[in-house]
């Protein structure tokens, strides 16, 4: 089946395109790697996952997508709803995300010769990739969770699985009547995309090809169906930590200290468990890895050896 053709702006990776389907629908993502001809043996391979945003897509994985590729096969997806994958009216839930993220996963270890992959999401893909390696263990090695949600406050979630944060009427309010796009089109003017980006970094320092990527992003057809669910916080599920407590894969967590994601008190949970460490990076945002590069990827290839 031929590839949906992509406009070179919206491309937001230096790698081969590709997309798959199933479940989840039709993914698009970024795949690469060593050149076999350097002879160097290939390590675990890699999958990415960006966040869930008004603007969320694979670019927000470019400089560990950049990084990792010179040492493994690499996979950065766009999740359903976002960047180059399927941006359909559907409802977007947390089953949905799971399934893509074993759509992918499933893919990845096809192409590999079927050995486990690591995995590293950021925020609330978290969410996402610990449901999965919990559904399907023997796929996963190793898991890396940037700025994971599910720790703020005292506020836990363990309540029965299978259901969503956001309440069904909100969900409904913000659609409305035809006003869902319009709000959404407010929502990602160029001004307000850098604002929530300095509100992530924490600082007016942000990255300027992320802003620009993310402008073009949200312009898309069909950009506002997943965000609308992500406000409405359907895609949050109401039993994240009793999912964190049941990983038995080694866990790199990770966060910075400045911005609005820098309220950890409920790591309590899991900052004693063996399989579990925990990283402070100190003057950075939720994003810490494009703030200090050479140290996060240096400390992420120790995890992953």
């Amino acid at each position: 089946m031929p590839m949906t053709p992509v406009p070179a702006e919206l491309l937001a990776l230096a790698g081969e395109h590709v997309e798959f389907t199933g479940p989840a629908g039709r993914i698009g993502g970024y795949l690469a790697g060593p050149s076999p001809a350097t002879g160097m043996p290939a390590a675990a391979p890699l999958l990415l996952l960006h966040s869930m945003n008004a603007s969320g897509a694979a670019a927000e994985m470019r400089p560990l997508f950049e990084h990792a590729r010179q040492t493994r096969p690499v996979l950065a997806i766009d999740f359903p709803g976002f960047g180059i994958s399927e941006r359909s009216d559907r409802a977007y839930t947390p089953r949905l995300m799971t399934d893509a993220v074993h759509q992918a996963t499933a893919w990845l270890r096809q192409r590999q010769g079927g050995v486990p992959v690591d995995a590293l999401a950021l925020s609330l893909s978290c969410e996402f990739l610990a449901r999965a390696a919990v559904e399907q263990p023997g796929a996963y090695r190793r898991l890396a969770l940037v700025s994971p949600t599910g720790f703020r406050g005292r506020t836990l979630r363990y309540a029965p699985a299978g259901g969503s944060v956001g309440p069904p009427w909100l969900l409904r309010l913000l659609k409305g009547p035809g006003w869902g796009e319009a709000l959404f089109r407010g929502l990602t003017r160029p001004g307000v995309i850098r604002y929530f980006l300095e509100r992530t970094w924490g600082s007016k320092q942000i990255d300027e090809a992320l802003w620009r990527y993310d402008v073009i992003t949200t312009r898309q057809p069909g950009a506002h169906h997943a965000p609308l669910h992500f406000l409405g916080a359907v895609l949050f599920s109401t039993d994240v930590n009793a999912l964190y407590e049941q990983l038995q894969h080694p866990v790199w967590m990770t966060h910075g200290t400045r911005g609005d994601f820098t309220d950890y008190r409920g790591k309590h949970t899991v900052e004693n468990r063996s399989n579990w460490r925990i990283q402070v990076y100190r003057d950075t945002g939720a994003l810490m890895y494009f703030e200090q590069p050479a140290a996060f990827c240096a400390d992420l290839d120790r995890f992953l050896l």
